[in-house]
């Protein structure tokens, strides 16, 4: 995060190889392809943030985090040390981890993913809404949300404001939309534009700006 560019970077890792110091702080940057030959010890500190957040991806990309930083101790057939943060000690993931058991992780992953529809069972779709005045976009997105809903059912989730609720003068919302696989995307685009074209076509929402992201992820 102190690197003010990419020579900067570069030359904060060379120094920490040369060991001209012992402890490197930083974000998951530092876990990606690097291979230090005299570490030993690595602290992931509050993991639950991974944990917690608001996206169904969390908990395989909390594995996949925690296991790529470990690979940082213990290197080059030394035995290394990893040092865990987090108040949630029992969650299967944490167990997982520490277990590295990659197989189970993955099967309670598919489990949940396939109880609560979402992908690689279903297709998601994200409608995101903006506009310069909070609430015509809140009142815009609650118009297409029901629209949908006569359409898809519980199926439509939101609106919400994102993670980033506000790019530059517009504010947002989001209203996410699962899929089933065995539907036609024709039929589903058609019903989609239809309840755009409507929502926009009431003057009080002509200045809002509809996207739609077909599988985000």
């Amino acid at each position: 995060d102190t690197a003010r560019s990419r020579k900067a970077y570069e030359q904060i890792i060379a120094d920490f190889e040369a060991q001209k110091y012992d402890i490197l702080i930083g974000t998951q940057m530092i876990s990606k392809g690097l291979d230090f030959e005299n570490v030993s010890t690595v602290g992931i500190l509050n993991a639950d943030n991974m944990l917690n957040m608001p996206d169904f991806r969390a908990y395989e990309r909390c594995f996949q985090l925690i296991a790529q930083v470990s690979g940082r101790a213990g290197r080059h057939g030394r035995r290394g040390k990893v040092f865990l943060q987090t108040r949630s000690t029992e969650n299967t993931v944490i167990q997982n981890v520490i277990a590295n058991n990659y197989e189970k992780n993955v099967n309670e992953q598919m489990r949940e993913r396939e109880m609560y529809s979402y992908p690689p069972f279903t297709r998601l779709i994200y409608i995101t809404l903006k506009h310069k005045d909070i609430t015509k976009v809140l009142q815009a997105a609650l118009a297409v949300a029901q629209q949908l809903r006569t359409f898809f059912g519980n199926r439509v989730l939101g609106p919400q404001e994102p993670a980033v609720g506000r790019i530059a003068t517009y504010y947002l919302q989001r209203i996410m939309l699962k899929i089933d696989k065995r539907q036609r995307p024709e039929k589903i685009k058609q019903q989609m534009m239809q309840i755009v074209n409507n929502v926009l076509a009431d003057h009080n929402f002509k200045s809002t700006v509809i996207q739609i992201d077909v599988d985000p992820y």
